[in-house]
C-alpha cells in the first residue's frame, strides 16, 4: 500500500510497517517485556472506557489546542523518546522531529538514538525538542550529554526513572538482536525481502547510537560500545539523581515511569514540571498495571504542584481523549508514531498524528465540547472508567 490517503488508522499504519521494517527492528519495538500482559492490556484497557454521546450542542470553533509545560501544542500530544528509531526507518529521529514540528507538537529524542542530539537539531534548523536522558553509571558522560541537549536548544529534559535493569524482552532474544546486530542465516534472509529499507540505511551513515559513540573515552566504534552500555544502566539510581539532574539542567523537568501514588508525591516534591504515568510501553515490568488504570490515582496525588501526562497505549485521539478526561494534561506517543515511520517515513509520522488529531477532534465534539480545555470525567460514562483508590 502506497496511498496515505487509504490509511485510516494507527492499526493501517501496523500493518505496513510491519511488511517494510526488518523483524528485529519492528519486533523490538512491538512488544513487551515476559508475557507481555502489560503490553497488551495498555491497549485494552482503554477499550473499557465507555464515552457519553451529546446532542444538539454547537460544534462549531473546535480546539485541541493546549498547552505542556508552558509550550503551545496544537493537540496534548507528544512524540515520545524511542530507542533505535533510526532502525524504524533511516535518519528516523530526523524524519519524525520534522513532522513533530509541521504539526505543531513536541518531539523527544531518546539518549539510545541511532541520530544524534546534533544531528536532530541540524536536521531541523534548530528548533526546539525535548531530550531524554538515563541515568547511568558515568555521570562524566551525563554532564556532557546534559550540555550537549543545551547546546542542541533542546527546551525539555525528561529522565527516565523505570530502567534501572532491564526487562526481558523474549523476541529480541530470540532475533539475536544485540549491539551490534547477530547476522544470523534468518536475519539476512528477512533483510533481503526488505529493499526499501536496505536502500535507506545504505543512504545514510547513521547506523549506530549516535549520542554515544564518539563521545565516550574508548568507544568509538560499535564493537566498543557492546561493553560499555552492558554496564552502564544505574541501579542505584535515587531521588538524589534527580536533584542533581534538576541543577545541572537548569530548565523544564519531566520525569518518566511514575506508576504509583507514592512515587507522584516524591516527584512533586523535586519541583519537576511535569510526571509521567508510565509502564515503559510495557517492556519493564511484566504484570504492572494499565496506566490509563493508574492515572485517577496519581492524578489525584500530584496535585497542582506538577502537571500530569501518560504514555502506554494511545493508539487513537479517543485514547487521547479519556487520559484527557481522567487528568492527564498530555499524552506521548510512541509505537503510534514508530508504525508511520516504519511504513512511510516523514509522511507517515505525519499520518500518525494527522488521525490521532481527526479522531480527538471528532470524539470531542460528539461528547459535547469544542475545547479540549474543558474537558474532564464528565464525558465518561459511569462505572466504566477507573477511579482514584
Amino acid at each position: 500500500m502506497s496511498d496515505l490517503s487509504k490509511i485510516t488508522c494507527i492499526e493501517d499504519l501496523r500493518v505496513v510497517a510491519q511488511k517494510r521494517v526488518p523483524r528485529m527492528f519492528y519486533d523490538y519495538a512491538d512488544s513487551g517485556s515476559y508475557t507481555q500482559s502489560t503490553y497488551r492490556d495498555n491497549e485494552a484497557a482503554f477499550q473499557k472506557i465507555k464515552l457519553r454521546q451529546r446532542v444538539a450542542v454547537n460544534m462549531e470553533g473546535r480546539s485541541t489546542r493546549t498547552t505542556m509545560v508552558g509550550h503551545d501544542v496544537s493537540m496534548p500530544v507528544a512524540i515520545a523518546p524511542t530507542g533505535l528509531t533510526g532502525m524504524q526507518h533511516a535518519d528516523g529521529e530526523i524524519l519524525a522531529a520534522r513532522a513533530a514540528k509541521a504539526f505543531g507538537i513536541p518531539f523527544t529524542l531518546s539518549t539510545m538514538s541511532i541520530c544524534s542530539l546534533e544531528d536532530v537539531a541540524a536536521g531541523t534548523d534548530r528548533h526546539p525538542f525535548w531530550f531524554q536522558l538515563y541515568v547511568m553509571r558515568d555521570r562524566g558522560f551525563m554532564e556532557r550529554l546534559i550540555d550537549r541537549a543545551k547546546a542542541a536548544n533542546c527546551s525539555a529534559l525528561q529522565v527516565t526513572l523505570d530502567l534501572q535493569i532491564l526487562g526481558q524482552r523474549h523476541k529480541d532474544i530470540k532475533n539475536g538482536l544485540s549491539t551490534p546486530p547477530k547476522p544470523t542465516i534468518s536475519n539476512l534472509i528477512n533483510l533481503a525481502t526488505k529493499p526499501r529499507w536496505c536502500m535507506g540505511m545504505l543512504g545514510t551513515k547513521r547506523r549506530t547510537f549516535g549520542n554515544i559513540v564518539g563521545h565516550v573515552d574508548g568507544v568509538g566504534d560499535v564493537s566498543s560500545l557492546a561493553s560499555w552500555t552492558a554496564d552502564q544502566f544505574d541501579p542505584r539510581l535515587n531521588w538524589s539523581d534527580v536533584e542533581w539532574i534538576k541543577k545541572r539542567w537548569g530548565g523544564k523537568l519531566i520525569l518518566k515511569g511514575i506508576m504509583e501514588a507514592e512515587d507522584a508525591r516524591l516527584a512533586a516534591q523535586t519541583g519537576a514540571d511535569a510526571l509521567i504515568v508510565s509502564n515503559h510501553g510495557g517492556r519493564q515490568l511484566d504484570g504492572a498495571p494499565a496506566t490509563i488504570d493508574a492515572l485517577p490515582s496519581i492524578a489525584q496525588a500530584a496535585g497542582k504542584d506538577i502537571e500530569v501526562w501518560l504514555d502506554s497505549g494511545i493508539r487513537s485521539g479517543q485514547d487521547v481523549l479519556k487520559a484527557r478526561a481522567l487528568g492527564a494534561q498530555g499524552t506521548l506517543i510512541g509505537r503510534s508514531f514508530l508504525y508511520g515511520l516504519g511504513a512511510f517515513g516523514q509522511e507517515g509520522v505525519a499520518k500518525a498524528l494527522q488521525i490521532i488529531q481527526k479522531e480527538l477532534d471528532v470524539s470531542m465534539a460528539f461528547c459535547g465540547h469544542t475545547n479540549i480545555n474543558q474537558v474532564d470525567s464528565k464525558i465518561l460514562v459511569p462505572g466504566t472508567y477507573p477511579l482514584p483508590c
